[in-house]
């Protein structure tokens, strides 16, 4: 699935999905191992046999009574007002099971806001993907759960879209993860393998900017990074644009990292 993007020109003048490695079969046993264990088992069948023996014609022997009670734990509580399901599963509470829109990194200063919260899946995949249907079954097959995006401007030079895809569990987001980067690298996208982000693993998150800039007669070049890194259930897609086709890799680093930071 490929995605397209529309953002924001300055005019001159102007202010293949991975293979899955097969499981491979378990070692066998081997012969010496076997008799080992078989040795061992039949050890303890006869301990236990004789041990029967010897017990079957002696009295019994009454137990000591406990050395102290059972602690007594806290009674239950009957749900009020203020029960909700976070309190019922307190134990079990994730901050990824809160609201998305939290965990979405903060605009800089100075930065002009154009939106933030949830977007609905078929929105997601009409502006997103260059195949809208197929791309929204393919979310449906994946256990995707929900997406939330903030998006800004800085100085109307820089754009900036960032989203946090949420998946029912790790493997949809494994998924999405990889086949989205699987292209990356191609001549008519960022036309490199991109470099690592900063406390991941390079297939677990990847910061790529374009190689060249895309030029059109009458327009300044625009140049574009994206970043796609997953952690957990939740993949984090980083579009960054310039309309000046000057991007210094260490920016985008900064802004993956800083999205991490709340993951």
């Amino acid at each position: 699935m490929e995605h397209a993007q529309t953002i924001p020109e300055a005019r001159e003048g102007g202010g293949t999905d991975p293979e899955t490695a097969s499981a491979l079969p378990r070692r066998r046993r081997g012969r010496t191992a076997l008799l080992i264990a078989g040795a061992a088992v039949l050890g303890v069948l006869a301990g236990t046999v004789t041990g029967y023996a010897v017990q079957y014609d002696r009295e019994p022997t009454p137990l000591p009574p406990l050395a102290q009670p059972l602690p007594a734990g806290p009674k239950a509580l009957a749900p009020d007002d203020t029960t909700t399901n976070k309190t019922i599963n307190a134990n079990r509470w994730h901050k990824t099971d809160d609201d998305l829109g939290k965990l979405l990194v903060e605009a800089p200063g100075g930065a002009k806001v154009a939106g933030t919260g949830y977007e609905p899946a078929d929105a997601f995949a009409a502006e997103f993907f260059t195949a809208p249907d197929r791309a929204l079954t393919s979310l449906v097959q994946t256990r995707f759960r929900r997406v939330a995006s903030t998006v800004w401007a800085q100085d109307d030079k820089v754009f900036v879209k960032v989203r946090l895809l949420q998946f029912q569990d790790r493997s949809g987001a494994d998924d999405y993860q990889a086949q989205q980067s699987a292209y990356m690298s191609d001549k008519d996208r960022a036309g490199n393998d991109g470099v690592a982000v900063p406390g991941l693993s390079g297939d677990l998150g990847r910061v790529w900017v374009d190689s060249k800039a895309e030029e059109t007669p009458g327009y300044l070049p625009v140049r574009g990074a994206r970043v796609i890194a997953r952690r957990g259930d939740i993949v984090m897609d980083i579009d960054y644009y310039d309309n000046r086709g000057k991007i210094a890799e260490r920016d985008v680093i900064e802004l993956a990292k800083r999205q991490l930071e709340r993951l």
